[in-house]
This record gives C-alpha cells, structure tokens and sequence, in this order.
C-alpha cells in the first residue's frame, strides 16, 4: 500500500462526510424558557453516556433534578431551571429545536451536552469554541473542565490536558462518578 493512500475507513469517513448535509445550527444564549427542553436534553445524554455505570437505584440520586425532567410539576421545572442557571449558558438550536447546551463561568466549562443524534457533527466543538473566545475576551487565560471519562477524547482532540489521574466524585446524591481534570491554555 502507498504512503499516502488513504485506508478504506479513511475514504468511507470523507465519502459520507461530502454526503451529509450541512446543518444550520445556531449558538445562542440560553433563555429561561429553555428550560425544560435543556432538562430533558441533559437527563438523557448524562444518563445513557456518562451514568451508565449507575444501578437503577442509583442514577436518580445522580441526575438530582433531571430525573423529573419530563415532569410538568412546577416544582420540578424550577429546580431543574435553577440548576441549568449559570453565568454563561449557551444552546446551539437547529429547526428550532436545541441540540445542544454548553454551561460555565469564568475559567470554568462546568458541563456539555449534545443530543445522541447530533453526536460528531461539530457541535460540541462550536460551543466550546464559543465558549473559549468569549472567556479570552474576558481576560482568562485558561479553562478548566472536569471531563467525564465519556468526554475526555473529544476534550483531547479540543486541545485541552489531563492535570491529573482520575478521580471519584460525586453527582448531586449520588457518587461514583468518575471524571479527569483536565485544562486548556487560551491564546488571545
């Protein structure tokens, strides 16, 4: 095989990669009337990838408030609004619909999430792009993220370093949950 030809995984990625569509997404700021579609958005992505290791008895402890995320109660919608809040939320929306919500404040990226159906398309990475100039606009000089360990390849490819090894923390009730610290160093 030639140095430079390219594998057949290789060739099927670029294939349908020129096939898909490009999607119109959009970043905006979060609204509180997001909230109950970001809540359900976060309840099932942080249950399927990053609390799978949970026992059913288990991951409603973790997902704290999310496990009423499909609720109507007002009591339910508030508290899972006031978790959401944060200084900076961001929400990348297609058809009208938000695919994605990145959370965070100052040097801080506290959480990610992107619906299972919009994973590998780019949006992650527009949020946390987002997300990096806004805080070099700031001042910061670097971010900080606690990674699941879902999550920590695609920091890696971001540019972002392991601080330390793995750690066990904790998830509002709930513990058990494994994560890497891990930091970029922001360049103006």
């Amino acid at each position: 095989m030639e140095k430079y030809a390219l594998s057949l995984n290789e060739r099927a990625r670029k294939a349908r990669k020129k096939r898909m569509p490009k999607r119109a997404v959009t970043i905006r700021r979060y609204r509180e009337s997001d909230a109950p579609s970001v809540g359900r958005l976060i309840a099932d992505t942080y249950s399927k990838f990053n609390l799978d290791f949970a026992t059913p008895e288990e991951l409603p402890k973790l997902l704290g408030p999310f496990r009423h995320a499909r609720s109507t109660e007002k009591s339910h919608q508030e508290a899972i609004a006031q978790v959401i809040r944060s200084a900076v939320v961001l929400v990348a929306v297609e058809d009208g619909e938000i695919v994605g919500v990145l959370r965070g404040r100052q040097e801080r990226l506290a959480s990610l999430f992107v619906r299972q159906d919009h994973h590998r398309h780019g949006i992650g990475r527009r949020l946390v792009e987002h997300f990096e100039r806004a805080r070099i606009r700031h001042g910061e000089r670097k971010i900080v993220v606690a990674a699941t360990l879902y999550a920590v390849p695609f920091y890696l490819k971001m540019g972002y370093k392991r601080t330390t090894g793995v750690r066990n923390g904790w998830s509002f009730e709930g513990t058990g949950l494994k994560y890497q610290p891990m930091k970029k160093a922001l360049r103006s």
